[in-house]
Order: C-alpha cells, then sequence, then structure tokens
C-alpha cells in the first residue's frame, strides 16, 4: 500500500502545499536527506491559533501538530513528485506554543508521530524534540520541522 493509500484509508487527503513565508525553501534536497522547513499548524480554513493550557488543549494540539505532518508530506509530494520515494523519516522537531511550565509538549508533538507511523510503519519512526515555547509565527499553535531519507533509485 502506498502512503497516499494509507492516508486515504486513514480518510485523510494532502492538503495543498504551503508557500515559504519568507525568503527560503520548503524543502531542500542534499544528497539522500530531505530538510523540510517549519510549517506552521493550518488547515483550509486557516492557521490553528492559540496557547496549550490557556485557551488550547492538548488534544487540539495533537490535532494541531498532525495538520503540520501533512502539510509536510503535501511539501514532499511536490519536492519529489511522490511520497513513494521516502525511504524514512530521520527527524521530527515539534514547536508547542503554551504556557510556562507546560510539560506536555510529547503528547502534543505525538499527532505528528502517530500519523507518520500509520503512514510510513516502522520507516516512519523517528528521532526526535518536543519543546514548548511562548510564541510562533501567526500566532500558531503548533510548528513542526523534518528531514527524511530518500529511497536509492535501485529501492524505488
Amino acid at each position: 500500500m502506498t502512503p497516499k493509500d494509507t492516508l486515504a484509508e486513514l480518510g485523510l487527503a494532502l492538503p495543498a502545499a504551503p508557500k515559504p513565508g519568507g525568503n527560503y525553501t520548503s524543502a531542500r534536497t542534499v544528497g539522500n536527506l530531505v530538510f523540510l522547513s517549519g510549517v506552521i499548524s493550518q488547515t483550509a480554513d486557516g492557521v490553528i491559533t492559540g496557547c496549550v493550557g490557556q485557551d488550547r488543549t492538548v488534544e487540539e494540539g495533537y490535532a494541531a501538530a498532525q495538520s503540520c505532518a501533512l502539510l509536510h508530506l503535501a511539501v514532499l509530494e511536490a519536492h519529489l513528485g511522490s511520497l513513494e520515494k521516502v525511504k524514512s523519516i530521520v527527524t521530527v522537531n515539534g514547536y508547542v506554543n503554551s504556557v510556562a511550565g507546560f510539560s506536555e509538549s510529547p503528547a502534543v508533538i505525538n499527532g505528528a508521530s502517530d500519523l507518520l507511523g500509520k503512514v510510513f510503519g516502522e520507516s516512519g519512526k523517528h528521532v526526535r524534540a518536543a519543546i514548548g515555547v511562548s510564541g510562533l509565527p501567526r500566532h500558531a499553535l503548533v510548528e513542526l520541522q523534518m528531514t527524511v531519507e530518500l529511497k536509492t533509485t535501485g529501492e524505488i
């Protein structure tokens, strides 16, 4: 089953890949790695804003992190032409807009990690950081940055 088939089975579809918000590129391939710029939590309705522990729950943060993972998959598909070229997810760095002292950032970023695990199976397991911060661009609830490994020509 392809990653897109798995997404469809989960009732999910890739959104449009977001455009960079500044003077940078969304994805850059170096050797067999693709480095992805940070994406903020958003849906077709706009940016998912707020602060976990103030006006947003851990569960809402989890959904926001999942939206970031979907956006990254959209960026990858636009950059590579197909998600089937992804061999593994290497790193996920997640930033959670949260109140001081908030200690459940890992539970929030699980929204991204769980989705990537479902879509890519064992290859979706990654190293990760889940960091609480006092603010994000456009008042976003979550920002996510990823690095992925590409299949070699013989593996595609």
